[in-house]
């Protein structure tokens, strides 16, 4: 008896032998899902994506249309990808000089939103919770909660992670404490933001 999946892949999509899928992920149309791969539980994996061998996906991840996660890029639990953004895996990509797997390591940590058609220069993590906008492209490290947009991507605020911005708190200021309106409450000194106990 043929032993049922505990994940879902659309009839046209493509996973190869290898590949480690979590429980209750989704994988929607025309995807490729790598042999070495290894997705968490509860993931959505859009349409047209692409999944690398050596990529790692957290649980509860949402990857958005045309996404193609490189070999050496690590999602953390519960990252939002929006439709279209780019990783980059090679800072200085020659087509002649071709590196053959000599990548750079990138790093999404827990909770991080990446808005739609933004890019991530490789070689730098997007700190927990941060907030990419949409056409953004972030050219280095990215502190937690941060909001960051423009070209190239400046910090420009806070965010709960709720996904309220944090009204009012301008970024190198002297030390703030701040309450969002869902309760949670931060202290935020310079670029830094921590998160009180309640």
């Amino acid at each position: 008896m043929k032993k049922e999946k505990e994940y879902f892949v659309h009839e046209s999509s493509y996973i190869d032998i290898g590949a480690k899928i979590g429980k209750g992920t989704k994988i929607w149309h025309f995807t490729h899902i790598m042999a070495g791969a290894v997705i968490g539980m509860n993931c959505s994996i859009g349409q047209s994506c692409t999944v690398e061998n050596r990529a790692k996906i957290g649980n509860r991840v949402k990857l958005q249309n045309n996404i193609s996660v490189y070999g050496l890029v690590e999602i953390e639990d519960d990252a939002f990808l929006g439709p279209s953004m780019v990783f980059t895996n090679d800072i200085n990509p020659r087509s002649a000089f071709p590196k053959k797997g000599d990548f750079m390591p990138t790093k999404v940590k827990e909770g991080a939103s990446i808005g739609a058609n933004a890019t991530i220069v490789c070689g730098i993590t997007i700190g927990r919770w941060a907030f990419i906008g949409a056409g953004a492209v972030v050219t280095k490290s990215i502190p937690d909660y941060a909001l960051v947009m423009g070209n190239p991507a400046r910090i420009k605020g806070f965010m709960c992670r709720c996904g309220e911005k944090m009204k009012d708190i301008i970024p190198g200021t002297e030390k703030v404490d701040y309450k969002c309106k869902c309760g949670k409450e931060f202290t935020i000194e310079n670029i830094e933001v921590k998160e009180n106990e309640s």
